[in-house]
């Protein structure tokens, strides 16, 4: 295992410069702003997903290193881990929604597969990483909640149980590392306007349209990103437990400004 970066200041940001990030979901969405922020500020990047195609090329632009994953397959994982050296920061960040049906009309298969992509995807990965990060004497994990993680809305009960689950896992793992030194990271993201989010949910292009309809400045997976690379360079010993954020026209879950 490589040397972990010296301790900088209190005053100065912690740097990139030296750690190796792994952000899971890359191959788009926040998963790939959030690969293409770290490297600009001096990370390398494992960028890992299934999509290998589209991970190569963002690799190859940003000068990061692309791994196939599965998270839901547990030789996948294991091969990821295999095959890091170093890792000083872990950006959990596969994850979706995958229907948008109340629970009189639940679809167990897809309640089976938001559990297992969002909960216990990311419980194999962090786990896989966790000696990696512990050894890097200065690791990071950052988990890529949801305000569905902190709320329930209708028609939302596959997903937000699933976030739910991760935000508990944050919480969990905070106390569990507090003689580690390994800081619990949690972002959780409200309305974000990606390519593919709510079309996987809905399935239907109009209706995935319909969403961000008169909203003038959803989130974007960039401003997401800007956040994620803020939490990992502040001085090591300031942990960001759990950040907020949504666009300024969403004043809750409920409650969005529309223009006609």
């Amino acid at each position: 295992m490589s040397s972990p970066v010296p301790l900088p200041s209190a005053a100065l940001p912690f740097p990139g410069e030296g750690r190796v990030a792994v952000v899971t979901g890359a191959s788009s969405g926040i998963g790939a702003a959030t690969a293409e922020r770290l490297a600009a500020d001096g990370f390398t990047v494992v960028l890992a997903a299934r999509r290998i195609d589209r991970l190569t090329a963002l690799a190859d632009r940003i000068g990061g290193r692309a791994v196939q994953l599965d998270v839901t397959d547990p030789a996948s994982v294991e091969a990821l881990a295999a095959g890091l050296d170093r890792v000083d920061v872990l950006v959990n960040n596969a994850g979706g929604a995958f229907d948008a049906n109340p629970v009189a009309e639940a679809d167990l298969d897809s309640w089976a597969r938001s559990y297992d992509v969002n909960v216990l995807g990311t419980v194999r990965v962090t786990k896989a990483l966790l000696p990696a990060l512990i050894a890097s004497g200065a690791g990071d994990v950052v988990f890529v909640g949801s305000t569905a993680g902190l709320v329930s809305y209708e028609g939302g009960a596959s997903y937000t149980a699933a976030k739910h689950g991760v935000h508990t896992l944050a919480g969990t793992l905070r106390l569990e590392l507090v003689y580690d030194p390994v800081r619990v990271i949690e972002i959780a993201p409200g309305m974000v306007k990606t390519d593919e989010f709510t079309l996987n949910r809905t399935g239907d292009q109009e209706k995935a349209d319909a969403v961000y309809r008169g909203v003038k400045q959803p989130l974007l997976a960039e401003d997401v990103a800007d956040v994620i690379a803020w939490a990992v360079t502040r001085p090591h010993h300031v942990n960001v437990d759990l950040l907020v954020l949504r666009p300024r026209a969403q004043a809750a879950q409920h409650k969005v400004a529309r223009e006609e």
